[in-house]
């Protein structure tokens, strides 16, 4: 072979593995996310699903490589299929999950994982953090301390309190513990009861029927969830009941926050941020670390805090759905 032809070939050869090495870079951008969630059963989770779907929006528009593939699940059984198919149908090779339970799914997440998808867990955690690459929540532990510790300063250290927990998850366990590790040093403070209400207002509201039943002296509430706060505040209403000074609920939802701005109910006072947003966070942080091919902190955790009368306006969102 000449040697102008002999460059000429080696020339295209250069060319095409060039060519060859660009198209598998391109491909290695390409990020298929799948997010599975909980459905729009109570006002968070509906704050969740909206969240997550912007995150769809605004993120796929920005980002050409990313496709995003949202999935919400009424239960347990229903979110674990729904992960098969995200794998088998859908080819996700990223996953941000908010499970629906902690325990239930801790084993098809990790079956997931185990297939080469890189898996941000958000908020409700698994059993065993070795399903997954990434934690993202908000602090759970602030979220069971601050309204502890509001309500022992409100009660002057002496009082009788009811509780409604949500759902068995790592993140009510981390919430409760906080709770009780904070009312183990008032001895004067009683915790009368703590019952699942399921995040859910209806359930609430039956829960705290019974505890007005049960109880003749309750001077709190600790409701733990806005939702589940509105149940109490018509169990309470309906009841006629004057002993309950405080009902303290949790996430900071606008109809609480305005509720707090306004104090026209002498029962709301106080609430503790907890905002949904964490799912559009969580979606973004993982599409954007995946696309440049890193990862994530193995926990990334959002700050949660008192929110009262002073400071309520920055947390007041009217436009938002939660």
């Amino acid at each position: 072979m000449k040697p102008m032809f002999r460059r000429l070939a080696l020339g295209l050869s250069a060319m095409a593995a060039l060519l060859t090495a660009s198209s598998a870079l391109a491909q290695d951008k390409q990020v298929n996310l799948g997010v599975a969630i909980p459905t729009a059963t109570h006002g968070f989770t509906g704050g969740i699903v909206w969240w997550a779907n912007e995150a769809k929006k605004e993120l796929e528009k920005q980002h050409p490589g990313l496709k995003i593939t949202v999935k919400t699940a009424a239960n347990a059984s229903e979110q674990a299929n729904q992960l098969q198919d995200l794998l088998t149908v859908n080819k996700i090779n990223t996953l941000v999950v908010f499970p629906f339970e902690s325990a239930a799914l801790t084993r098809p997440v990790a079956q997931v994982k185990g297939k080469g998808v890189y898996v941000t867990v958000v908020d409700r955690g698994l059993t065993d953090a070795n399903a997954q690459d990434a934690y993202v929540a908000g602090d759970n532990t602030a979220f069971g301390r601050i309204p502890a510790e509001y309500l022992v300063k409100r009660l002057n250290g002496k009082g009788n309190i009811v509780a409604l927990r949500g759902i068995a998850t790592t993140i009510d366990n981390e919430r409760m513990d906080a709770f009780k590790a904070v009312l183990k040093n008032h001895p004067d403070i009683k915790l009368l009861d703590a019952r699942y209400a399921n995040w859910n207002r209806d359930d609430a509201f039956k829960v705290m029927q019974d505890y007005l039943t049960r109880f003749k002296q309750i001077d709190a509430v600790w409701a733990a969830d806005d939702d589940m706060a509105v149940g109490v505040l018509k169990a309470i209403e309906q009841s006629k009941r004057t002993d309950i000074q405080e009902v303290f609920g949790g996430a900071g939802s606008k109809g609480m926050v305005k509720a707090i701005l306004e104090g026209k109910n002498k029962l709301v006072q106080a609430d503790v941020s907890y905002s949904p947003k964490f799912i559009y966070d969580a979606i973004k942080l993982t599409a954007e670390a995946r696309l440049k091919g890193e990862a994530l902190p193995p926990k990334t955790i959002i700050p949660s805090v008192l929110i009262t009368k002073e400071n309520a306006q920055q947390f007041y969102f009217p436009n938002s759905p939660f």
